[in-house]
């Protein structure tokens, strides 16, 4: 075959530095509200009526389109608002509204780069006919599927049309309440609901209780105000609705007490020294619960970085995600696997509610391992599926075994399980390390399975090798072995080390480079053979051996130093 008729290699991908999650910029807690029945009537008037004002201003604010924040109007939005409200009732509603349209924005870009990748991919393998190959691009198998793929892109193409004049006119289009429950009143025979089911639904999703903090009003917040001393709730009412107050100065105190019991103390601090909290009363239809949620911002601190964390010597816990399960193993210092692989069961499976319980069971599962082996932090990949997802069966696959793929791949939860082991780490006072996701699998399976099983007594899968892999890169060490290297067993496996764990040069005087059976001894030392540089002292050849004597050990001894081939 001609050299320019080969297939030519195919690069490897530019691997990105591994760095370390920044710590959770604020936190969050909430308690039920038992409420009397009238508490619960005077709640629902009040935040139908902030709800209705406030989906009329963010309709407004929409309507001005993607501008300056100098020309988004809210000064006169606030003004308008008071006059239905109050001054703070009027700054919520106005700061939650331009929140909620940049959002929209950043989704509205976030869709035109996803269909721009999957009408590029399609629109590659359109060009090229059925059943054959054009310079790496492969064409769809029969007429039939090209066309049904030339009919995909012809809605990919209006859909992007579409997405790209509401970002040119700076119009997003946001659904106060959920577009998904907005769809479900058309089908409520389906969904196992009654209107007024579906109504009670849609009228809690739409209320607007939400109060900002103040640092130094009344225990944080002038709006909604919680006494630590006997934890009593109360609230300002708007001016439309001050007949209905029960406290001086228009206020409205609550039945219900307030307790706190996550992060009291901290709360407490907080509100003590009267720094900001922000609160939010919301309701859960289903249930028929009411929920007060307290949230705060806190310190950003200073995290160490992965290099810093190398240099001291810390231990990691390297963790592989995957669909049912995570895969975790301790990685020293050097990127050497410590103790037993270990497997923890997510059944990320049911209602959103229990999914996210069992996620948080695993991680705080995964931290008391972490803490149990030493280890400083939790190493991770930085997943992200993106592309995958936009360009769908084009990168995926396609029929069942494609099919069941895509779905592994969308069950997988990379963006909670990263969000929830970053404040749960924090807190812990562990740090989390996100790696390339790159070969990881590929290279963990092919370089350190089989020496994972050998010092262990359960069954390692290619997941705990690829665990391993991320713990090295994490450290910043190469995932790939040194032929040569020690075996689990030195005095029976004829192998020696090569110093595959130190993957930076280390001053040692005049020592010279690792020797493998590979490369040819270049110095001054006595070197008869190739092959006898696999024994640290080869006997001689002049010298017979007596039947029965004892071969000298060939693996490395104590005393040697194994990354240079030398006698300490």
């Amino acid at each position: 075959m001609a050299l320019g008729a080969r297939r030519k290699r195919r690069e490897l991908r530019t691997l990105a530095a591994p760095f370390t999650i920044a710590a959770p910029a604020g936190a969050r807690i909430r308690d039920r509200l038992r409420l009397s029945s009238a508490d619960e009537h005077v709640l629902t008037l009040l935040g139908g009526h902030l709800g209705h004002h406030a989906r009329v201003d963010l309709a407004e604010r929409v309507r001005i389109g993607s501008v300056p924040v100098k020309d988004n109007r809210r000064a006169e939005r606030k003004r308008a608002l008071t006059k239905v409200s109050s001054s703070r009732w009027a700054g919520a509603i106005t700061r939650a509204n331009e929140d909620q349209f940049q959002l929209s924005l950043r989704c509205l870009f976030d869709e035109r780069a996803s269909l721009r990748r999957a009408i590029a991919k399609i629109g590659k393998r359109v060009a090229v006919a059925c059943g054959q190959r054009v310079g790496g691009v492969r064409g769809y198998r029969d007429r039939a599927e090209r066309a049904q793929k030339q009919s995909r892109l012809r809605v990919l193409t209006a859909r992007l049309v579409e997405v790209e004049a509401r970002i040119e006119a700076g119009h997003p289009a946001i659904v106060v309440g959920g577009r998904r429950l907005a769809k479900t009143r058309h089908s409520l025979v389906d969904a196992g609901l009654t209107e007024p089911e579906w109504r009670e639904r849609w009228e809690a999703t739409r209320m607007f209780l939400t109060a900002d903090g103040e640092s130094g009003a009344p225990h944080g917040n002038y709006t909604i105000t919680v006494d630590p001393a006997d934890g009593s709730l109360t609230i300002v009412l708007p001016e439309p609705l001050r007949h209905l107050a029960n406290a001086p100065r228009g206020r409205y105190r609550l039945a219900a007490k307030v307790t706190f019991t996550h992060r009291r103390d901290e709360w407490l601090d907080r509100i003590t020294t009267s720094q900001a909290v922000r609160y939010d009363i919301t309701r859960d239809p289903v249930r028929g619960r009411w929920y007060l949620d307290a949230s705060w911002s806190t310190a950003k601190d200073a995290l160490p970085t992965p290099d810093e964390l190398a240099a001291t010597g810390a231990r990691l816990l390297a963790v592989d995600l995957n669909a049912d399960h995570l895969a975790a193993c301790v990685v020293d210092a050097h990127g050497n696997p410590v103790g037993e692989p270990v497997t923890v069961r997510t059944e990320l499976t049911g209602p959103a509610s229990q999914r996210d319980g069992r996620l948080r069971a695993a991680i705080s599962e995964l931290i008391g391992l972490a803490k149990a082996n030493g280890c400083t932090g939790l190493a991770i990949e930085n997943l992200g599926f993106d592309d995958a997802r936009a360009t769908g069966r084009e990168t995926m696959g396609r029929g069942k075994r494609g099919k069941t793929f895509r779905r592994t791949v969308a069950g997988l939860p990379t963006a909670r399980f990263r969000e929830r082991l970053r404040g749960m780490a924090y807190h812990a006072g562990l740090v989390v390390i996100a790696v390339d996701p790159a070969y990881t699998s590929r290279w963990g399976a092919r370089h350190w399975q089989e020496p994972l099983q050998q010092q262990s007594k359960t069954t390692v899968t290619g997941h705990h090798a690829a665990s391993v892999a991320i713990g090295r890169r994490a450290l910043g060490h190469g995932i790939r072995r040194r032929p040569g290297v020690t075996a689990h067993d030195q005095r029976i496996v004829v192998r020696r080390a090569t110093g595959q764990t130190v993957p930076r040069p280390r001053a040692r005087g005049t020592t010279s480079p690792p020797r493998t059976t590979g490369t040819p001894h270049q110095g001054d030392r006595t070197c008869w053979d190739r092959s006898d540089q696999l024994v640290l002292f080869p006997a001689s050849k002049t010298v017979r051996e007596t039947p029965g004597a004892r071969r000298p050990a060939s693996g490395p001894v104590h005393g040697e130093l194994a990354n240079t081939g030398q006698l300490a």
